[in-house]
């Protein structure tokens, strides 16, 4: 069956995926009960102009993601949203990435951006979080890098197997935990158009190398398509 998704990729690959696995597509139904939307670094860092961090294409698929989270909260599955967060030192508790990936000045802008207490730390105010939510730090690009996290035992804790990355950055920090979740195991599903990178070329690149050796690549619409049936199945 065509999706609209399928648009998203270059007929070549197309071919090549379904000629390794006999489908593009690896998702055949959702149960939201056992399935989390993690929304990664959707704050005021990212999404607001003139921030160290920002990534202006963010701004745009806040809709998106609150689309995505309600109908997953309603269906009885779970949500979560992580915070970049780094120490007031100089390296930000990450030397591997302050000194080495940016020079000293552009360190200390976003660390101070990312610091706790930091207006730009705080998540965008255009999100809806629910009470029930996980909001929680991240001190690395994945969500699972050793000791980055407490997004893994709380996603043990509610039997989840299937987990929707959205938010910011696509081809960084989005894929780092998307790609770690499909190894640690989860069936893993980037939503095409509730992602946001600062190069669409990066992005796209991002969800061809995903659907071909992690997971599947679906839009927000496909997605709820898929809740909805389970729902109406229940």
């Amino acid at each position: 069956m065509s999706r609209s998704s399928d648009r998203l990729f270059p007929a070549a690959l197309v071919a090549r995926i379904v000629g390794r696995r006999g489908q593009l597509h690896l998702t055949k139904a959702i149960d939201p009960r056992r399935t989390a939307l993690a929304v990664i670094d959707m704050q005021i860092a990212f999404t607001a102009p003139a921030q160290a961090s920002e990534t202006p294409s963010a701004r745009a698929v806040i809709p998106a993601i609150n689309r995505l989270s309600r109908a997953l909260r309603e269906a009885g599955g779970h949500v979560a949203f992580s915070q970049g967060t780094f120490s007031d030192a100089p390296d930000g508790g990450w030397p591997g990435f302050f000194r080495r990936m940016v020079d000293p000045a552009t360190a200390a802008r976003i660390v101070a951006g990312l610091r706790p207490g930091a207006p730009g730390h705080a998540l965008d105010p255009g999100l809806v979080v629910e009470p029930r939510d996980l909001v929680f730090p991240k001190c690395r690009y994945s969500a699972f890098a050793r000791d980055a996290s407490p997004l893994e035992p709380w996603l043990i804790e509610r039997g989840v197997t299937t987990l929707i990355v959205a938010g910011t950055i696509t081809n960084v920090c989005c894929e780092s935990t998307a790609r770690d979740a499909m190894q640690l195991g989860y069936d893993t599903i980037m939503a095409a158009d509730a992602n946001a990178a600062r190069d669409p070329a990066a992005h796209d690149a991002t969800l061809a190398t995903f659907i071909e050796f992690f997971g599947d690549v679906l839009t927000v619409d496909e997605i709820l398509a898929f809740i909805a049936a389970s729902r109406a199945a229940a």
